[in-house]
Order: C-alpha cells, then sequence, then structure tokens
C-alpha cells in the first residue's frame, strides 16, 4: 500500500508539473491556440503517454511493490488479470506480467483518447451555443480538466470498490456499453442543439445563484455594486463538467473492460484528459470531416461491452489484451480512413 501511495503521488507531481507547462504554453496568450501550439502539445502528450508504457514495461513491479511470487500471484488474483504464472520462473512470471500491466495502460488510453473525441464535438456545440470566443476556450478547457481529473479518481476507485465487491456488476456494465454503443449508431445523424436559455444547468444556476448577463472577458465572477455574479463563461464551465459526468459513465465502464487494476485504470484515463485540450484546439476546425467516427465510436463501444458480456470466454477464442488492441486500433483507423476517402457530400453537410 505505501508502494501505491508513492508511486501515485509521484504520479500526482507530475501532473501538476505538466499542466504548469500546458498553462504556460496555452494560458500566456489572449489569443487564440493556433494548430502549431496544439499540434505540439498533442505530440508532447502522446509521447508522455508512449514514455509510461515503456516504464510499465520495464519497472511496472515497482506499482504494487512486487518482490516476490506470493505477492505477484495476489495481484494477479486481485485483479483479475488472469495471467498463467510459473512459480518455478519468478522473473519470468515477473516480466509477464509487467508486459501485460503495459499493454492493459495503452489499450485503456487508446480507449479513453478515443471517446475524448465524441467529448470534443459536444464542447464546440456548447462554445457555439454561448456565443463563446475563441481566445476564452483555453481557460475554460484547463479548468474543465481539473474537475474532470477529481471527478474521475473518485469515480474510478469507487468502481474498482464495486467490483471487488460484486464481480456481476461487470456484466451491467457491458450490457449498458452496448446499449449506449446501439444507440450511439442509431442517434447518428440526429441533430444535435444546445439551448441556451433553456438548458438545465442553466436553469438551475439562475435559480439559486445571481448571473451576469454579459461576458466580463475571461473572468468567472464579477463583482457589482458590492454584489457578486457568475458569468456566463462560468455557466459553460459548469456546463462542460456536468458533460464530462455524463461522458465518464461511458468511459469508465469501457476501461474497466481492458483492466481491473483502479491504477492503470486512472493513470491511462487521466494521459488522456490530459490530452483532451490540445486535441480539440488541433480538431475544433476539422472535426466535421470524420463523420464516419461516431460508427466508430458505436461499435468500440459495443465490441467493449460484448467483451465484457463474453468475459468467461474470450480467453478461449484468444481475445486477450493485445488483440483486443488491435482490434480497438482497427474501427478507429478504419472509420478515420473511411471519413477521408469518402468525405460528405456538400447537401448532407449543410443539413
Amino acid at each position: 500500500m505505501q508502494s501505491e501511495l508513492i508511486f501515485i503521488s509521484a504520479f500526482i507531481i507530475f501532473i501538476l508539473i505538466m499542466l504548469a507547462l500546458d498553462l504556460g504554453l496555452f494560458g500566456s496568450t489572449s489569443k487564440p491556440v493556433s494548430m502549431k501550439k496544439a499540434g505540439i502539445m498533442s505530440l508532447v502528450w502522446v509521447s508522455f503517454a508512449l514514455g509510461f508504457y515503456f516504464f510499465l514495461f520495464n519497472y511496472g513491479y515497482l506499482l504494487h511493490h512486487v518482490d516476490n511470487f506470493a505477492t505477484l500471484q495476489q495481484i494477479n488474483t486481485d485483479n483479475f488479470h488472469n495471467l498463467k504464472l510459473n512459480p518455478a520462473d519468478f522473473t519470468g512470471s515477473l516480466n509477464l506480467y509487467q508486459k501485460n500491466l503495459a499493454t492493459e495502460f495503452i489499450t485503456g488510453y487508446v480507449v479513453e483518447y478515443a471517446l475524448s473525441v465524441d467529448n470534443i464535438f459536444v464542447i464546440v456545440l456548447i462554445f457555439t451555443a454561448f456565443a463563446v470566443e475563441p481566445k476564452h476556450y483555453h481557460k475554460v478547457l484547463f479548468w474543465g480538466i481539473i474537475g474532470a481529473i477529481i471527478m474521475r479518481f473518485a469515480f474510478i476507485f469507487l468502481g474498482a470498490t464495486l467490483i471487488s465487491q460484486f464481480h456481476w456488476i461487470l456484466y451491467l456494465f457491458g450490457a449498458f456499453l452496448v446499449y449506449t454503443g446501439v444507440m450511439m449508431y442509431v442517434n447518428r445523424n440526429a441533430e444535435e442543439e444546445i439551448d441556451p436559455e433553456n438548458h438545465t444547468i442553466v436553469k438551475f444556476a439562475s435559480k439559486y445563484f445571481s448571473v451576469h448577463p454579459h461576458f466580463a472577458g475571461d473572468k468567472f465572477f464579477v463583482r457589482m455594486d458590492h454584489k457578486k455574479y457568475i458569468t456566463p463563461l462560468f455557466l459553460v464551465l459548469l456546463i462542460i463538467e456536468v458533460t464530462d459526468l455524463v461522458f465518464a459513465v461511458d468511459s469508465i465502464p469501457a476501461i474497466f473492460s481492458v483492466t481491473k487494476d483502479p491504477y492503470i485504470v486512472f493513470f491511462s484515463n487521466i494521459f488522456a484528459i490530459l490530452g483532451l485540450r490540445s486535441m480539440f484546439f488541433l480538431l475544433v476546425n476539422i472535426i466535421d470531416k470524420f463523420h464516419y467516427l461516431k460508427i466508430g465510436l458505436a461499435a468500440l463501444l459495443t465490441f467493449i461491452g460484448l467483451k465484457m458480456l463474453g468475459a468467461n470466454y474470450v480467453d478461449r477464442i484468444g481475445l486477450d489484451t493485445t488483440n483486443s488492441l488491435l482490434v480497438i486500433l482497427a474501427i478507429l483507423v478504419i472509420s478515420i480512413v473511411a471519413s477521408l476517402l469518402f468525405p460528405k457530400k456538400v447537401h448532407e453537410a449543410v443539413k
């Protein structure tokens, strides 16, 4: 337990340092973030995620302080890794465990990063509906990510506790993901609209807080006539936080299909969330070009849900973590390539 606390404390310190760097790169100017800056930061976040993969591959034993076979076997059982370990070969078994741990991390990261794209679709709608100036995007997204990290931390470890106590809950997660995937496909062409005046969060905030009628630059709060008001920009932040909470209902169960180790779930989630802001600025102007991505994400959720429902059979058909990663990558690559090869017709884009 002490080793895990040290490991995750070091990881959180790393997150804070990187957020400071991220804020310095994006938040030091009132101008809209350029694609060049977004591309650089996206590359940095992906590189760090890949670096963490190689760290787990070589030093994954440090996470749970695995220094003997008994501990390794206990971790294997507690986190449902289902690895075939050899008591006579601790070194070989440890290498197998570390390879699997790293693969679980990168698979979870890819799943979360892909599902973040759907989040971007909605964030673009929110900013457009509330007429937020592009130069204020970075501040809203920065604080939105801070809130998302805190909420995901609570959700993940609550989910891990429930799974350890009630293993059957995985089947509920699986059924929910299949339903979500099917409904995402059915509603893939539905027009999504946000009404700023009648939005539930706006009504709630207006009922309990004093809301300033106009934006006040990049401020979340303003004081007028000795009274404090929340600004429309703060309402946008609240809506984005609630939106992430809704998306977490999909993404957290999805990653538990990949790994039951709550720390790996947390690490992969956080790396994906940290890369969300730079990916937003990279895709905000071209995201409509990936019109088949919704179908890809629907297939992804359905595949993950079916994998959870058939947990007792996946090993028999060879659908281990590595093969699952290949299937997930294939789904995403096909949907992206199809979007580029078969662009939307003009009359479809105008609808």
